[in-house]
């Protein structure tokens, strides 16, 4: 397939695909009459990436799981990297979850002292 028909089905833009093909993630291609040709191991490819983006990867993050498809692997996380970049993503987001959870306990003080109520210990629910 050539780039737009491989862009729409990935629900992507061309311009993407290109910034992919640049950064090395995205096979480059060409056919005797010099377009970019895909195949449906490139579509899978595109979606292993964009639903990690949607998970809040980064760009770079994907590679591990793209270069696992790549060596023929049937999904992008059966890979040691892949994985590692998983457990790396997971303790980013439990150190999020903690601020997070720290911030909203603030505010929750706060408004209690606002509205005039005695701020409530979370754990056991007592005055403090």
């Amino acid at each position: 397939m050539r780039i737009g028909e491989l862009a729409a089905r990935a629900g992507t833009t061309t311009r993407t695909l290109r910034y992919y093909e640049s950064r090395g993630l995205l096979p480059a291609r060409r056919g005797g009459n010099g377009y970019r040709t895909y195949d449906e191991a490139d579509l899978k490819l595109l979606r292993q990436i964009r639903t990690l983006q949607d998970f809040g990867f980064d760009l770079e993050e994907t590679r591990p799981f793209v270069e696992c498809l790549r060596a023929g692997h049937p999904e992008g996380d059966s890979c040691p990297a892949s994985l590692e970049v998983y457990r790396r993503k997971l303790a980013e987001l439990d150190e999020l979850i903690g601020e997070l959870q720290a911030v909203r306990a603030e505010i929750g003080l706060r408004l209690s002292m606002a509205e005039g109520e005695p701020p409530l210990c979370e754990l056991g629910g007592q005055e403090l």
